[in-house]
């Protein structure tokens, strides 16, 4: 694609999305894309198709925003914090491009072809892995991606239906909480505490899925991997930290 192509498109590109940030979805019209991009609407439709192909090149526009934000975001030395501030990162982003985030996220436009997508996801696993590794994780790394995942997209959406004046400023902080006590041992560390089989089974699994072992067959590797998973997820509650039990009565 030659270089004024490339600009033409990112200035479309940029339109559009501011287009969405201040008025919605429903402003999103090829012709008022066009005059605010400078441009006539035959060439928005010869790089874009129609509307559709349009709000689908916006989503992709939106997760290449969020990626860029997420890998300048960096890593610090706990990887329990670094969820924190991923999370934070995610409400902000959701908030302060409400119109783009329900494309992304709300209208089904997130299909897993757009390349920084499935990228913004990946940096959440290997932050999780770098909890399991810690052995701070209650499951699999594969659900507590998952589950982080879904509770962020849920609150950023419940938020953006609800009306700034009857939002609750704390409510992503008290999720964010709530799934981090869900799927780590935060909290856990009192004098005395254990670390469960969950969270051995998933420390191992990170730690031979890093170690790269050729100790055991790649048949031997995905079946001692399966068993980690299903170890990691059963749900088996941490052991009583000693010194730490009352008598009833």
């Amino acid at each position: 694609m030659r270089t004024q192509t490339v600009r033409t498109r990112q200035r479309i590109l940029r339109a559009a999305a501011d287009l969405l940030t201040r008025e919605g979805c429903a402003a999103v019209s090829t012709r008022a894309v066009s005059a605010a991009a400078g441009v006539q609407p035959p060439t928005l439709y010869r790089l874009f198709g129609d509307k559709d192909g349009l709000l689908d090149a916006v989503a992709a526009f939106g997760f290449q925003q969020y990626l860029a934000e997420k890998q300048a975001l960096g890593d610090t030395g706990d990887p329990v914090d670094d969820l924190r501030r991923s999370w934070d990162l995610h409400v902000g982003f959701g908030l302060s491009r409400p119109g783009c985030y329900v494309l992304m996220y709300g209208e089904g436009r997130y299909r897993g072809d757009f390349p920084a997508g499935p990228e913004t996801i990946a940096i959440l696993r290997r932050n999780i892995a770098r909890v399991a590794a810690a052995g701070r994780l209650r499951m699999s790394v594969a659900r507590a991606t998952q589950l982080m995942h879904a509770n962020g997209v849920g609150v950023v959406l419940s938020l953006i239906s609800t009306p700034p004046s009857e939002r609750d400023p704390e409510l992503p902080t008290v999720a964010r909480e709530h799934v981090l006590r869900t799927i780590t041992t935060v909290g856990d560390d009192e004098p005395g505490a254990s670390v469960g089989v969950a969270s051995r089974a998933a420390a191992l699994r990170e730690a031979l899925r890093e170690s790269g072992t050729t100790a055991l067959t790649r048949s031997e590797r995905a079946l001692l991997a399966e068993w980690l998973d299903r170890l990691a997820d059963t749900g088996e509650p941490e052991p009583v930290a000693r010194g730490n039990t009352r008598q009833k009565g």
